[in-house]
């Protein structure tokens, strides 16, 4: 549904040939509904609590290493095809929620209409491939689906955790918003190193 409804969406701009400005002008008020709608994440968060600390240890390292094989990723894609600096920064943070992304690659040069397309690109990707790569790899467990989902996908990676269960849900809520923090964090290192 995310993908075609993309899709219509651009076809409708081009048919009608509304600009991105006219068309965010108006429906800036169904954009302001995602801050409570992403507070509804932390609803099955709440619900898997115990079952979060009994694992806090194995969730953070999950996470910490789904950040940094992200960020050593998109620096060995950079050196690979010879980016600048700016378009390095602009992929940096492709794997976080879109406000702390457009930050991030504003904060240090980056092209943010082309971060904001990476990112929704790597939800949207993370989204539709998840269950295939899980049954692939032969990945079970709902606590590590999750943390995989909320850490390279964001929050289209969160919804589709959410469809495969509410553990899964829950543990991709945190790792989307630890992620999101912690790459923040780490991104002013990786920065330097191109």
């Amino acid at each position: 549904p995310l993908l075609i409804a993309s899709v219509l969406i651009i076809v409708y701009l081009i048919l009608t040939k509304t600009s991105v400005a006219q068309y965010r002008e108006q429906t800036e008020m169904i954009c302001g509904l995602l801050t409570p709608a992403t507070v509804c994440f932390a609803i099955p968060l709440h619900k898997q609590f115990t079952l979060l600390k009994r694992n806090a240890a194995a969730v953070l390292c999950g996470i910490c290493c789904g950040i940094l094989s992200c960020l050593v990723f998109t620096l060995a894609c950079s050196a690979l095809f010879s980016f600048t600096h700016a378009e390095y920064v602009t992929f940096l943070p492709k794997s976080i929620t879109t406000a702390i992304g457009m930050e991030v690659s504003a904060e240090y040069g980056g092209i943010v209409p082309v971060t904001v397309a990476s990112i929704f690109i790597t939800g949207v990707l993370g989204n539709l491939l998840a269950e295939p790569l899980f049954k692939l790899l032969r990945i079970k467990d709902p606590i590590a689906k999750g943390v995989g989902l909320g850490t390279a996908a964001h929050a289209l990676g969160t919804s589709k955790a959410l469809e495969l269960g509410e553990t899964e849900g829950a543990m991709s809520s945190l790792s989307l918003v630890v992620a999101g923090v912690l790459t923040v964090c780490v991104a002013p290192l990786f920065v330097r190193l191109f």
